[in-house]
């Protein structure tokens, strides 16, 4: 008898649950979940309270006795109740449809969704940057006809001391606006542009510290970069005052892992007017130019460059520039030997996770052409590797190890100086750079070795006060916010 009781009760609870189970379920689809299994949940509840009452022995016999009286309707009022539930179940929309059920009685309406809110602009890929800093999220304006401008910009400061100054009067210390600019750009529909104006300092390793109105008047002026955007698909035109496609650092400060350029930088072009075409076909990025090389205002100087991205994490480019023509002006804009060279990049890029891995390869080389004042012929090879490691709370470590050597067919002409040093020489430096950002602020230093090799000991293109100490050691300092 007791055997049959226990059964008995299986059955009506096996039977209870299969009537709550798929009307509730349906309904916690339709609303995400929001009243799903409150009736079961509530069931439960009564249940173990009903149990609790009714826990004495007599409560016990009583409650088998009924369920006995009662165990031959049950099949009867479970498809009773299963026929009732039937159609509220199959009223209810799948939740794929985008539509919720009502909510059963027992349970609270579910709450309706909160309206999507405005994406917010995302960062710009121009300027170009290495990182680790990036720029800020753009300010967007409306700006009628051109649709929507974004603005974007940089306010930093500099300060650096050095041991053994360059021999031409430079001071041991320094301090100064590294960028005050900003950048104004339309980056969508087929007509674009980009403009960048105000005031920026470049400090290079081995050479003087200049100061940003020298810099700015003996470079690029109060506006280095600008140029207008034809775009058609993949294909885009770009005229104008435009950054160069030579090398593996850019010009500005605030776009590279280190604060000061590096000695290979130091022999390419940073800012050339004229036309470049750019294709991005499939993994290939092509670009081509047709400008003034090292800022000569003479429109001779073909560039372009091939980069192919292996995979998310591998790109490999070549890059190659040089001057048909031959030009006589020299400025500090505009040097005589680098402006009527020819030169040449391998770089090689790996981008995963905190890591930034770069090593590049480059050549330049000059021909004799007594003519312009160049008496021999000269060139340059040289090497660097950038590295970047990102930590966690916004420290990173960048470091620059490089080495170029200048070879001379008359070491006893000085203008076959291509590396700065003197004829065939060479220099290795070394530059390490903790940086910490938080949102759009960073302060970061750079400590870096300047160490001249090959030096002929009748020049003083070196360092110190004679121009023969052969190292030099800087400190700087770099703090701004992006905005």
């Amino acid at each position: 008898m007791t055997k049959n009781v226990w059964v008995c009760l299986g059955l009506l609870a096996l039977g209870l649950v299969g009537i709550g189970a798929p009307a509730s379920r349906a309904q916690g689809l339709a609303v995400g979940e929001a009243g799903g299994g409150s009736e079961t949940t509530t069931i439960s509840a009564t249940s173990l309270t009903n149990t609790a009452a009714e826990s004495s022995a007599a409560g016990l016999r009583r409650r088998i006795h009924a369920l006995e009286a009662d165990y031959s309707g049950v099949n009867t009022e479970i498809s009773a109740v299963t026929d009732s539930e039937t159609p509220a179940s199959t009223d209810i929309p799948s939740q794929d449809q985008g539509s919720s059920a009502p909510a059963p009685a027992q349970a609270p309406a579910a709450a309706p969704a909160a309206a999507p809110a405005a994406a917010a602009p995302a960062a710009l890929p121009t300027p170009s940057m290495s990182g680790p800093l990036a720029t800020a999220v753009p300010h967007e304006i409306p700006a009628g006809p051109f649709g929507k401008i974004e603005i974007t910009g940089i306010l930093s400061g500099i300060g650096d001391a050095i041991g053994n100054r360059v021999a031409t009067g430079d001071s041991l210390a320094h301090a100064d606006v590294s960028n005050a600019q900003v950048f104004v750009q339309k980056t969508t529909g087929w007509f674009q542009f980009f403009l960048q104006a105000g005031a920026y300092n470049i400090p290079v390793l081995g050479v003087p510290f200049a100061q940003d109105g020298p810099t700015i008047s003996n470079l690029y002026g109060a506006f280095p970069q600008g140029y207008l955007k034809l775009v058609k698909g993949n294909f885009n035109i770009e005229v104008g005052a435009l950054p160069t496609l030579v090398g593996d650092e850019y010009t500005f400060t605030f776009e590279n892992m280190n604060i000061e350029r590096g000695l290979l930088w130091n022999q390419e072009t940073a800012v050339s007017r004229g036309v470049q075409l750019n294709e991005v076909y499939k993994k290939l990025t092509l670009a081509f130019s047709v400008n003034d090389g090292y800022y000569s205002n003479r429109y001779t100087t073909l560039s372009g460059s091939l980069a192919y991205a292996i995979n998310a994490t591998n790109t490999l480019t070549f890059v190659g520039q040089g001057n048909a023509g031959s030009n006589v002006k020299n400025t500090v804009a505009t040097p005589l030997l680098q402006n009527n060279s020819m030169i040449y990049n391998l770089i090689y890029t790996y981008t995963k996770g905190n890591w930034i891995i770069s090593p590049y390869y480059q050549y330049n080389a000059v021909k004799r052409n007594a003519a312009i004042g160049i008496g021999a012929g000269s060139h340059t090879n040289g090497g660097a590797v950038l590295f970047d490691y990102a930590f966690k709370h916004g420290f990173s470590l960048a470091l620059r190890p490089e080495y170029i050597r200048s070879a001379s067919g008359n070491l006893s002409d000085p203008t076959s100086n291509l590396l700065g040093f003197g004829p065939a020489t060479g220099a290795f430096s070394f530059t390490a750079t903790p940086m910490w950002v938080k949102d759009g602020f960073f302060i970061r230093g750079d400590i870096s070795v300047v160490h001249v090799t090959n030096f002929n000991t009748g020049t003083s293109f070196a360092f110190g006060p004679t121009g023969t100490n052969l190292n030099q050691v800087r400190g700087v300092i770099e703090t701004g916010f992006m905005f």
